[in-house]
């Protein structure tokens, strides 16, 4: 091949039939790293909190907003942020957000009060919903070609599926050595090296007929999210409860009069007739389901590795690592299975594959050995790394190049609306089948009681060095915690299963020939 076949066009394609050359593969690589920052971001926070806690000395509130608002401002925006790629370049705003979640990153590293550290943590979330549909937007525009472009997602979803896996592991290793500020910081150097980066090999691209941006239906779709996933995260720690069922109602309003919106609109934020291709919508349907299996299990995994098997932190993210690399295996071969067997066959057998996972990690939860934990999450992990390249490369594949920024955002709305879910109704019935399990309580202390009512952790923490009695309690604890995990493990999978059903019928399958 000589080099005029691999010289990049304006459009930032090679000339070569529309292939992508060294060039876009570099630019891939800018943006993949930019991805998997933000999602070592989204969990590396949970191990640092001990120490922030002992520094800052929060309420019970703030520490609550710590943790909340990053999540809160990155999925309230991603719809906006998404369509606003599409109308004033994805590149751009991109660049922004890259120097912004640097910016946001410094300033929660050297948060003097609990109070500046939450309002970083929202500049964090508002800079981070940049981010993820404008990369995803971007690997459609520069991957014109099927094949590459599957190829492109795969590293995408490797390095946004690694990187949340990633982040105990380097949280871990950076607490040991450093203070909590450290998991910010390191934040630093990555983001100006992306940010050099895109600005040599990213091309610029936007909607050529994007419209008017319609400010109040960015502002309706803020409140609808917000609410819906407030709610859903208020009533997992308190239940049912009036504050809990006004935020619900307010989402739901919201959503009704952001659709409404929609429909009426001549340049809607959001292009409400993706939702009538069957490819678009089953795959968004599956996504969420799986995302939701997925999420609300590994929650409480981790914890299940440090206060069951006693490992340190560091320890149960070296564990939690069969997971990571399997999901980047399938990088490999990601693109030839979709060939052969087309989307909706390929995504639906991914799903079950991770399904088949989760049911070898119920069955090695209950053994004494590391063997059996590492096969289900070797399983789940080809499975998982499967279905988000199957799933992503369809909502990519269903839409034009011009509303790639809209539809990415759809789907990571997906996906931060099923770790949501999960994590506050899965996490719901693991501590409700927790607490069911539980031995008679009577004869322990008020308090500690209630502390090993109250959830394993707590438990620890009361009972550790508490004599016979202690140990005898604590090893209960612990077992009612294991039967609550196998219980809800085998539910992720039937849901996995459903989400399979659920592509297998609704996602058109056209294969590659």
């Amino acid at each position: 091949m000589s080099n005029a076949d691999l010289a990049p066009d304006a459009a930032g394609t090679t000339a070569a039939g529309g292939r992508a050359g060294f060039r876009q593969w570099a630019a891939l690589a800018a943006l993949t790293l930019a991805v998997t920052l933000l999602a070592v971001d989204g969990t590396v926070l949970a191990l640092a909190v001990p120490a922030l806690v002992a520094e800052l000395q929060p309420t019970a509130t703030q520490l609550l907003w710590i943790g909340d608002a990053y999540s809160f401002a990155l999925a309230g925006l991603l719809i906006s942020m998404g369509t606003l790629a599409d109308r004033i370049g994805r590149k751009r705003l991109l660049l922004i957000g890259v120097a912004g979640f640097g910016a946001a990153s410094l300033l929660a590293a050297f948060a003097p009060s609990a109070g500046w550290l939450i309002a970083a943590r929202v500049l964090l979330g508002v800079a981070g919903a940049t981010l993820m549909p404008s990369t995803l937007s971007i690997v459609r525009n520069i991957f014109t070609e099927a094949r590459q472009r599957t190829r492109a997602v795969a590293v995408w979803s490797a390095g946004a599926s690694g990187g949340a896996a990633l982040g105990p592991l380097v949280g871990g290793a950076l607490l040991e050595h450093y203070w909590w500020g450290s998991v910010f910081v390191i934040n630093v150097p990555v983001m100006l090296l992306v940010l050099a980066a895109v600005a040599a090999l990213v091309p610029e691209s936007r909607d050529p007929r994007p419209g008017r941006f319609d400010l109040l239906s960015a502002l309706l779709s803020v409140a609808a999210i917000v609410a819906l996933v407030w709610a859903v995260k208020h009533a997992a720690t308190a239940g049912l409860d009036l504050a809990g069922v006004g935020a619900a109602a307010v989402g739901l309003v919201g959503a009704v009069l952001f659709v409404r919106r929609q429909r009426r609109l001549a340049a809607p934020l959001v292009d409400l007739t993706l939702f009538a291709r069957p490819v678009f919508t089953g795959t968004v349907v599956a996504s969420l389901i799986a995302i939701f299996a997925f999420s609300g299990l590994l929650f409480f995994f981790s914890q299940y590795l440090q206060l069951v098997r006693g490992y340190s932190p560091l320890q149960a993210g070296l564990r939690e690592l069969p997971l990571t690399l399997a999901s980047i295996a399938v990088v490999a071969i990601a693109a030839a299975v979709l060939a052969r067997l087309g989307v909706g066959r390929a995504l639906s057998v991914a799903l079950l594959i991770a399904g088949a996972g989760m049911v070898v990690l119920t069955f090695g939860e209950g053994y004494a050995g590391y063997a059996p934990l590492a096969l289900g999450l070797v399983v789940i992990g080809l499975g998982v790394g499967l279905a988000f390249t199957a799933a992503t490369d369809a909502v990519l594949g269903a839409v034009p190049k011009d509303r790639a920024g809209s539809a990415s955002a759809i789907s990571e709305m997906a996906y931060e609306l099923g770790v949501a879910l999960g994590i506050a109704l899965l996490g719901t019935l693991q501590t409700v089948l927790y607490r069911s399990a539980l031995p008679d309580l009577s004869t322990l202390p008020g308090p500690t009681g209630e502390a090993v009512h109250e959830s394993l952790a707590a438990a620890d923490k009361a009972l550790n060095g508490d004599g016979q009695q202690g140990v005898e309690i604590l090893a209960a604890a612990r077992e009612a915690f294991v039967h609550a995990m196998q219980t809800t493990s085998l539910i992720a999978a039937a849901l996995l299963v459903a989400a399979g059903v659920v592509a297998w019928k609704l996602v058109p399958s056209p294969r590659d020939s």
